[in-house]
């Protein structure tokens, strides 16, 4: 409520009445006090979001299952000390590197700012060591070809900005990204085919400006399993 209470830079301040929040670490277990954590909610309100039409079992799945008894926004947030709230961003936008929370949004920062990257997007991949690991496609400028070289300098900016953990183990071509009209990059897609699971059900791609674009993210990855196998 403007004025009712003092603001803090960034943060959404306090609940609104009625709203119970609460932060849940990755174990369930609820946080007290200032911490960091998942942003889940113990009680509905008002107005709160009931169901999916035609498909309650998603529903369910979505934002029930991760944590039984709470709804779970796929949020992160922090609390202070006087039970202020900061959103810190959606935590499937985070990947667990070596025991490295590392963020894909600040990864495709960091790819961003090498003058022959148009768009980048970042996806995290399972890793038989790691756990994880960072999986980059990226749109070239002026016709330009992903050679060693250009992947050398490339990784060289993300090391340089962010580290040598956050550097991608696989970079990509891609002569666009898969976006909905409203120029949203679909996620789900580019994970699968990080994933190398050409036979996994993409849901539904009816909502994208241009579905060739996944045929030939995946001629691109099939060329490049060639080329390094």
């Amino acid at each position: 409520m403007p004025a009712a209470i003092p603001t803090k830079p960034g943060s959404a301040t306090l609940p609104f009445f009625g709203v119970l929040p609460k932060l849940v670490n990755i174990e369930g277990k609820t946080l007290e006090g200032p911490g960091e954590g998942n942003l889940c909610f113990s009680q509905p309100w008002p107005g709160i979001m009931r169901s999916i039409w035609c498909d309650h079992e998603r529903f369910v799945t979505n934002y029930f299952s991760a944590y039984p008894g709470n709804y779970f926004t796929g949020d992160g947030a922090r609390r202070d000390d006087d039970g202020y709230y900061w959103i810190t961003g959606r935590t499937d936008d985070l990947m667990n590197v070596s025991g490295h929370l590392l963020s894909t949004s600040e990864i495709e920062s960091a790819l961003a700012l090498h003058p022959n990257v148009v768009e980048a997007a970042v996806v995290s991949a399972p890793h038989p060591i790691k756990g994880h690991f960072p999986y980059a496609f990226v749109v070239l400028s002026n016709d330009k070809r992903l050679t060693e070289e250009l992947v050398k300098e490339i990784k060289c900016v993300v090391r340089d900005k962010i580290g040598a953990i956050a550097i991608p183990d696989v970079i990509q071509q891609a002569n666009g990204l898969p976006k909905t009209r409203s120029g949203k990059i679909t996620r789900r897609i580019l994970r699968k085919i990080a994933e190398g699971d050409k036979q996994a059900d993409l849901g539904d791609i009816s909502t994208l400006v241009d579905e060739t674009i996944i045929e030939h993210l995946w001629e691109n990855r099939l060329k490049e399993i060639r080329t390094t196998g």
